[in-house]
């Protein structure tokens, strides 16, 4: 007697491209969504997405400091204003009357540019603009270009990235 072997399941080689095509789909998908939502969907969708690690991209507690000087930096957009290590800053359209509007998850995605309190940015060559400060309401001190508030943007990497330019329709690479 012979015995029978259950039959194996046969796996094709064309099997995982199917599946990392439906993954990459899907992606593509979400991106997709996010960037034809109106603001306050978009602004939700760049608060969800988790930003890559990055030290260049997110200033740390100890970056903001006295002496924080403003610089221009030329970027695929145009020129921009820069801040610490030359990282390309945004403005909101959301914020109004010169005071953030971007808490709790947007900060994630997108840092305030922060200096100590009492302490002020300077304009470096190529800055004209008024250049302030704004009190958060987590305690923290934002600089302020022309009366908006500025901000980095997570996944910028290096300097003169500018991939948060047009993000949800609502933020802009800070112009000088």
């Amino acid at each position: 007697m012979s015995e029978s072997t259950p039959a194996r399941p046969r796996f094709h080689s064309w099997q995982p491209a199917v599946a990392l095509l439906a993954s990459l789909m899907l992606v593509l998908a979400a991106c997709a969504a996010a960037t034809t939502a109106t603001p306050s969907e978009s602004e939700a969708a760049v608060e969800s997405t988790p930003a890559p690690e990055s030290e260049a991209a997110e200033p740390s507690e100890s970056e903001a400091a006295a002496g924080a000087e403003l610089t221009v930096s030329e970027t695929s957009a145009g020129s921009a204003l820069a801040g610490e290590g030359g990282m390309t800053l945004y403005t909101f359209d959301n914020d109004s009357n010169g005071e953030s509007s971007c808490y709790e998850g947007c900060v994630t995605n997108w840092p305030p540019f922060v200096v100590d309190e009492g302490a002020e940015a300077t304009a470096g060559e190529g800055v004209t603009g008024d250049i302030g400060t704004t009190a958060r309401t987590d305690g923290t001190t934002q600089v302020t270009y022309d009366g908006s508030p500025l901000y980095y943007f997570a996944s910028d990497s290096a300097p003169g990235d500018a991939t948060g330019d047009g993000v949800g329709g609502v933020w802009h690479i800070a112009v000088p």
